[in-house]
C-alpha cells in the first residue's frame, strides 16, 4: 500500500511540481532576484509572490497574467520565463522590513482559495543592514588591520586601497 501513499505526496503544495532556493539573503539598498522552478503541466497558469508564515494565508503581493511580461507592485516585479519553466521574483531597494516568510505559489483552479493546494515553495528571506562607511574613509573587510595614515586631501588609488583591504 505504499503507492497510494506516494501519490498523496505528490498532490501536497511545495512537492516536485515547484522548486525554489528555501533561502536568499542580501543587503539593504540592493536587489534579490529569486528563482522559482516548475512542471510543465502549470506553464499556463499564473504564479505569484506573496508573504506570510504559512502558505494558505499570505497576502499576495505581486501575480503574472499567464503571459511572460514583467509584473510589477511597486518595488517587486515577477516574470513568468515559460521557455525554461521558471518565474523570476525580483526585490529591488531592501530595507530590513522585508526579511520574512515569502511563497512562490502557482495559481489553480479551486473554488475555494484559501483552502486550496496551490503548488507553493517557502522562501525565507533576510536582509542585513547596508555597511556605514564615512565620507574619506576606506571601507575594507571586518577583519583586524593597520592602515597607513592618509593625509586631508590626499586621495588613494584602486591599487593603493586594495593593498591596505587584505583579502
Amino acid at each position: 500500500m505504499w503507492l497510494p501513499s506516494a501519490l498523496l505526496l505528490l498532490c501536497l503544495p511545495g512537492s516536485l511540481s515547484l522548486t525554489g532556493p528555501g533561502s536568499v539573503a542580501g543587503t539593504a539598498g540592493s536587489s534579490l532576484r529569486i528563482r522559482c522552478q516548475y512542471e510543465k503541466a502549470y506553464k499556463g497558469h499564473n504564479k505569484y509572490w506573496c508573504r506570510g508564515k504559512y502558505g494558505t494565508t499570505c497576502r499576495k503581493i505581486v501575480e503574472t497574467e499567464g503571459e511572460e511580461k514583467e509584473k510589477r507592485n511597486g518595488r517587486v516585479s515577477i516574470r513568468d520565463h515559460t521557455d525554461n519553466l521558471t518565474f523570476t521574483v525580483t526585490l529591488e531597494n531592501l530595507n530590513i522590513n522585508d526579511t520574512g516568510s515569502y511563497w512562490c505559489r502557482i495559481q489553480t483552479v479551486w473554488i475555494l482559495d484559501v483552502l486550496s493546494l496551490d503548488p507553493s515553495v517557502q522562501v525565507e528571506v533576510s536582509v542585513s543592514p547596508a555597511p556605514s562607511t564615512t565620507p574619506g574613509s576606506i571601507a575594507c573587510p571586518a577583519v583586524p588591520a593597520t592602515f597607513p595614515t592618509v593625509n586631508d586631501g590626499q586621495n588613494l588609488s584602486i591599487k593603493e586601497m586594495s593593498n591596505h583591504c587584505p583579502g
